[in-house]
């Protein structure tokens, strides 16, 4: 390729949402073959992905970003839309009321704590412990905590998108080694635990796992914000 093309389309926003969705689409198709695999997730397998082409073509993210901003805006309407289930299922979501209140405060408690504790005793600094502490709720809202506790919001994204893929690869083999069956519990747990990408493997499990994930998300992000202010 022409040199001088190509400096003109890897700086072109139109060339990095292409590429963005091919990949996506690539990764999507790969997981249905394997479906059964949870090492084969698709969000691991797209940022795997981007991440090699950026490293290989020498691409900076900021010019990346620019073109792939428009779905990064996407994430808004579709967390969103995890309400339209919710209203479908309202009378599932009211008969497991108080168990859910209980493990969305064990577990957001749990989650906060236990990352504060472990960062001090290996010697982080507060920035860091601040950046760590949300890594269990959804990127946005994580990173606004982290800004607000005078945390690095970068680091913040980047341990989230961690704790989501890592969360989605052990959900199913650990919840079936633990002989839970109910797919409200299950998919309640991915949601506290590991915010969106959890909640997108627990859809592609069980459309109720998927309900209870997105539902525990939401919640999880408005708790967590209380708890890390306590401690933080």
């Amino acid at each position: 390729m022409d040199e001088g093309l190509w400096v003109y389309l890897s700086a072109s926003p139109l060339l990095w949402l292409s590429v963005t969705l091919l990949v996506w689409i690539t990764a999507l198709r790969i997981a249905k073959v394997l479906p059964a695999n949870p090492i084969i997730n698709p969000v691991l397998l797209s940022v795997s992905a981007i991440a090699c082409l950026l490293s290989v073509f020498h691409i900076r993210y900021q010019t990346y970003f620019a073109g792939a901003q428009f779905i990064h805006f996407l994430l808004g309407p579709a967390t969103v839309a995890l309400g339209i289930p919710l209203c479908e299922k309202l009378h599932l979501v009211r008969a497991n009321l108080v168990p859910m209140v209980v493990a969305l405060f064990a577990g957001s408690l749990t989650a906060v704590t236990t990352t504060i504790y472990l960062g001090r005793v290996f010697g982080f600094d507060q920035t860091v412990i601040a950046s760590l502490a949300p890594k269990s709720v959804t990127a946005a809202v994580a990173m606004a905590i982290s800004s607000g506790l005078h945390g690095d919001p970068a680091l913040t994204a980047a341990v989230v998108i961690l704790t989501g893929i890592s969360g989605a690869i052990i959900v199913t083999p650990l919840m079936n080694a633990m002989r839970i069956r109910d797919f409200s519990a299950r998919g309640f747990a991915v949601g506290l635990a590991s915010h969106g990408i959890g909640t997108a493997r627990a859809y592609s499990v069980d459309p109720v796992a998927g309900l209870f994930s997105g539902l525990a998300m939401g919640l999880n992000a408005i708790a967590t914000s209380l708890i890390v202010h306590l401690f933080l």
